[in-house]
């Protein structure tokens, strides 16, 4: 993990190897309070509060008014969290996402460089109808079985003549835009996210192994660096019987 990883996500992934790899506390157990958390990790009972909230999220634990917090019973549904901390573990975010939650992370995809942008795309990435770009169409997997796609667009005029062109080819395949992006001094500061229900069409539905018409939940994603110009945009299609998605979003505290 980055050394500039924030304290409570580092206690926050030992108390869920503690649940998930190891079996100390399973479903239904009652964690040790707050105090005993912090004085075992030697960190300030607000990080384990923090660590604690996160877990929350994510679904693996919950509160309880004036008892404490437990070990939550398995969802049918898995829940995707999306951060601002996805990017900082290296590497790529889905891999990660899946490691966190025992999965194999995996992905197959297909990449077209030259392509033509449509207007609605060349539109998000503030260019020229047209203008080249690399369309690349992602199938994600977990443990082999389908979790989401997506349809991603990059710029040749950002990413032509450089080794990083094709996402999934060369010395820096499968590190994640963020990442990829930087080997080339394009310094991504900022992601959109606008989630839409929608419902899948035949060929969503044949790739994610669900119904025609079944509900999906649809993220138009697009990365800024740190000029405030668009690098990349993609189309996510996450299958809304199997995974639910949960935003974390961080307070700014106030300067003391």
């Amino acid at each position: 993990m980055p050394h500039d990883t924030p304290s409570y996500m580092r206690v926050a992934d030992d108390l869920r190897r503690r649940i998930t790899s190891s079996g100390e506390w399973v479903a239904g157990d009652r964690l040790p309070s707050r105090a005993q958390l912090a004085a075992e990790y030697e960190v300030g009972p607000n990080v384990v509060q923090k660590a604690v909230e996160r877990l929350i999220i994510e679904g693996l634990l919950e509160g309880r008014a004036g008892s404490g917090t437990y070990v939550r019973q398995p969802r049918e549904r898995m829940r995707m969290v999306r951060s601002r901390h996805r990017e900082r573990r290296g590497g790529s975010p889905f891999r990660a996402d899946m490691r966190e939650r025992g999965r194999r992370g995996s992905w197959e995809s297909h990449s077209q460089a030259r392509t033509p942008a449509p207007e609605h795309i060349a539109h998000r990435l503030a260019i020229e109808p047209g203008d080249l770009c690399v369309r690349t169409r992602y199938e994600f997997l977990a443990d082999g079985q389908p979790v989401q796609l997506s349809d991603s667009w990059e710029p040749m005029s950002i990413t032509g003549e450089t080794p990083i062109v094709l996402p999934e080819m060369g010395p820096y395949a499968g590190m994640g835009v963020v990442e990829r992006m930087r080997t080339i001094g394009v310094i991504v500061d900022t992601t959109v996210e606008i989630p839409r229900p929608s419902r899948a069409t035949q060929e969503q539905a044949n790739l994610l192994g669900v119904s025609l018409g079944d509900l999906v939940m649809e993220i138009e994603r697009t990365y800024y660096d740190i000029e405030g110009r668009p690098i990349e945009t993609a189309d996510i299609t996450v299958p809304d019987v199997r995974w639910e998605i949960a935003y974390e979003i961080g307070i700014q505290q106030p300067e003391a």
